[in-house]
């Protein structure tokens, strides 16, 4: 294969020095200054939303549930919208802004909403055995779900790029660098994302602390105009933040679309179905030019997986035209083929994510229904509102990455030989596996806490507050927060590592994709479970007290068993990305495995 350094800035050294002056970690008080700025709009306003829908909009709590995550699964699938307006044609800081207005305007629409007692029902009757609590009524809820679904499509345009356009601030270690630290480019690349990845969470982590602390107890004790107010002028700041930073980062041009490469894949291949493929890999058809925008980084080598795929690179009369250029709907070159393998590879591991999602989306809702009926009283005069309790959760996760590297890593280290200390395969696995804890932990706390209920004659009254303290959620909330830690991270790490480079974008939305279909999921099992006991025991009611939550709990935590051994499953049967290299000081080609291509080595390795 002929050698060629593409996607650089060419031969001058004026361009190179320029570049360099660009991105590194200078740019990232901007770029995770904007991310801490919306995560705290996020956390801001939802943390605390199921308390909004059941006491100011007066929503049954299934009602109220399902559209925590509906609303939920809809912000997490807008990202492949962004991903794929950012790796076709704006690029991922546009991408960036547009999803920020979009996400302001949504602020903006909540803020009047809770302000107007117009798009408000009246409050309940504060006489017992009045009237029933007025419901919403269908324009002031279609004023929230408007508000809702801007917020959405603005997540849609920031969770997909900004945890990529924050490596794209670091995707190359100049040479002095390398010299410098004595090691190769591959192990650089991998350490500096595994710390990026780390940085990133935590930063998410201090925001949503803030939020559940701080605007939390501003809307259960002073008003919802200024619960929302905050958030939204959060999210004007991260705009501002933002733009600041400007000049100094490193914009990748868009390649693409990377949707539209796909189905070039699959329509050539489908057309040539009957086509027989050669022996020799090597007579598959090549274009470095035309990949050159695509693989800046190096072009993926051919693998022995989804062989099918491979005709859509056997030439055949009528797919190059007289001018030299092939017919991209007829003919793919091998790098493009096997980006569509690599996307199809990773799909089951990445699937093991959806259940992770399921299994915390109570944690929103029926979790924080619990907790107001506790006693939440921290001194005689200070309770802690119900949506705070996640603070619990969000501590965990931010000591858990602190420790990390810091604890975890080293000791590690001298276990498995790994500069990782374990690889992100072994990570999610942990996670998936602390996350089961966590759910058998809510199932025994919400047994005690109905006890409770029920040893008071407090069974009937949904009301009351039974005796019992809310700091028993405490520890479900800590080992999510310590899954998470695990499961997220090396998710999203295993993700942007093994997706084609071009496709980055979408990586980071196929993590967001499955949080969207594990919220849908989480609808879907709370509208079944509350079909199948209807009459029958109703587990999920609004007298949580009569109803049994922990039976819900415990269901979910034998799924979530199911899922751990799938995952294991899906991991022994992976096969890594493979990827050549050019050598820049002597112009020949290598086949370089990156620190990440052994599944038992320092990038990945192997379930121990």
């Amino acid at each position: 294969m002929a050698s060629t350094a593409v996607g650089r800035n060419g031969g001058d050294g004026d361009g190179e020095q320029k570049k360099r002056k660009k991105g590194g970690f200078k740019t990232m008080p901007f770029i995770l200054g904007n991310d801490v700025c919306d995560r705290f709009a996020t956390a801001g306003f939802g943390a605390n939303l199921i308390t909004y829908l059941t006491q100011q909009l007066h929503l049954p709590l299934v009602d109220a549930s399902n559209l925590l995550n509906n609303f939920g699964g809809t912000s997490s699938l807008t990202p492949i919208l962004g991903a794929l307006a950012a790796d076709s044609f704006a690029g991922r800081f546009w991408t960036i802004i547009a999803g920020s207005v979009f996400y302001q305007l949504g602020m903006l629409g909540l803020v009047v909403s809770a302000l107007l007692p117009s798009l408000r029902p009246p409050p309940c009757p504060a006489a017992p055995g009045g009237p029933a609590c007025r419901r919403a009524s269908g324009w002031q809820l279609g004023v929230l779900y408007l508000s809702l679904l801007c917020t959405s499509l603005g997540s849609g345009g920031l969770r997909p790029c900004v945890v990529a356009f924050g490596t794209d601030q670091f995707d190359q270690e100049p040479p002095e660098e390398q010299q410098k630290q004595g090691r190769s480019a591959a192990e650089a690349v991998a350490e500096r994302k595994r710390r990026y990845f780390n940085l990133y969470f935590f930063t998410m982590g201090v925001a949503a602390l803030l939020a559940v602390t701080v605007v939390v107890y501003i809307q259960d004790n002073v008003g919802w105009g200024w619960g929302f107010g905050i958030p939204a002028v959060a999210m004007l700041v991260s705009i501002v933040v933002f733009l600041v930073g400007y000049p100094l980062y490193v914009r990748l041009k868009p390649g693409g679309s990377p949707f539209t490469r796909l189905a070039q894949v699959a329509a050539a291949a489908f057309r040539k179905r009957n086509v027989a493929a050669p022996e020799d890999a090597g007579m598959l058809y090549q274009d470095k030019e035309l990949d050159a925008l695509i693989s800046t980084n190096g072009r993926l080598l051919h693998t022995n997986q989804l062989a099918f795929l491979d005709r859509a690179a056997i030439v055949t009369p009528g797919d190059i035209s007289a001018s030299g250029q092939p017919d991209l709907w007829r003919l793919s070159t091998v790098h493009r083929v096997e980006e569509l393998k690599s996307i199809v590879r990773m799909l089951p591991i990445w699937s093991a994510g959806i259940l992770l999602a399921t299994a915390g989306s109570h944690n929103g809702s029926f979790t924080i229904m619990q907790a107001r009926t506790m006693d939440r009283r921290v001194t005689r005069r200070f309770e802690i509102p119900p949506a705070t309790m996640s603070i619990f959760g969000t501590v965990a996760m931010l000591v858990s990455l602190a420790l990390y590297d810091r604890a975890f890593v080293p000791l590690a280290r001298r276990v498995t030989g790994l500069p990782s200390g374990i690889t992100y395969f072994q990570r999610m696995g942990v996670g998936l596996a602390i996350s089961i804890l966590g759910v058998g932990a809510a199932a025994l706390v919400e047994a005690r806490r109905r006890g409770a209920a029920a040893e008071h004659g407090l069974l009937d009254d949904p009301a009351a507050v039974v005796p019992l303290s809310v700091f028993w959620l405490v520890p479900q909330f800590a080992i999510h927060g310590v899954a998470g830690a695990f499961s997220s991270v090396g998710h999203m790490e295993f993700l942007y590592d093994q997706a084609p480079e071009s496709m980055r974008s979408t990586a980071a939305a196929l993590f967001w994709l499955a949080s969207s279909i594990g919220h849908y999921l989480g609808t879907v099992l709370v509208t079944a479970v509350q079909r199948a006991t209807r009459g029958r025991g109703d587990w999920l009611q609004d007298n949580i007290n009569r109803g049994r939550i922990d039976s819900y709990y415990w269901l979910v935590t034998c799924l979530m068993a199911l899922n751990l051994g799938y995952y294991i499953v899906c991991f022994h049967f992976y096969t890594m990305k493979p990827l050549e290299m050019a050598d820049e000081q002597d112009d020949r080609d290598k086949e370089c495995e990156l620190s990440s291509i052994n599944k038992n080595s320092a990038g990945a390795g192997g379930l121990v």
